[in-house]
């Protein structure tokens, strides 16, 4: 039985990357076309949430086959690594959203950015729980931990989609590169706590 969760653990893991990864690949090239710095940082978030997804998918994948402390060990150095990717993605946004407020660089509105951001606000929170009640079954502080990730991820697809839709809607063009640094403070939080070891990724039991 316990085997079979964890194997629904990888399960939802996996879902996460793929989820993400197309998520990224649709935000930065729709972002791209409208120059919208927040959605190209919604998707570089993506990126960078996949990287995270997989430092866990490891976790799960070695769980009872190697020491405990040559698992930890790895593990902080693949932490570190994708802290250090959170750092650079939100240095890139930080820039590319002032330079758009100072000299006034409008986005063009993007109806596929505000139908992205509806989806990732709908499927996001389902799969929080999911991995929360399920990271309690097999006592995974790991997954539980995810699983916040997970729903963080939501609250920053609300964001978004205030933010598109207000330059949409109501033509709020700088509510776009207002957007862009709520993403930059997520991004260095969640860097920061990777980077300390404070996300609870480190025990997986």
């Amino acid at each position: 039985m316990r085997k079979k969760l964890y194997k629904r653990a990888l399960g939802l893991e996996w879902f996460t990357v793929g989820y993400n990864t197309i998520e990224a690949v649709v935000s930065i090239a729709f972002g791209g076309m409208a120059a919208s710095i927040a959605l190209v940082g919604f998707g570089l978030d993506s990126v960078a949430e996949t990287l995270s997804a997989f430092v866990l998918l490891w976790r799960l994948s070695v769980h009872g086959k190697i020491s405990k402390m040559r698992e930890e060990k790895i593990e902080r150095r693949a932490e570190k690594f994708v802290a250090a990717t959170f750092f650079i993605l939100s240095a890139y946004i930080l820039y590319e959203s002032l330079t758009k407020l100072v000299f006034r660089e409008a986005p063009s509105a993007s109806l596929a950015g505000i139908i992205i951001a509806a989806v990732s606000g709908a499927v996001m929170p389902v799969l929080a729980k999911m991995k929360k009640d399920l990271g309690k079954k097999i006592a995974s502080r790991a997954l539980v931990a995810d699983s916040k990730e997970t729903l963080a991820c939501s609250f920053l697809s609300y964001s978004l989609l205030a933010g598109l839709g207000a330059n949409y809607f109501f033509g709020l063009w700088w509510m776009d590169p207002v957007t862009g640094l709520v993403i930059v403070f997520y991004l260095m939080k969640e860097g920061i706590e990777l980077w300390r070891g404070e996300c609870g990724c480190g025990d997986a039991d």
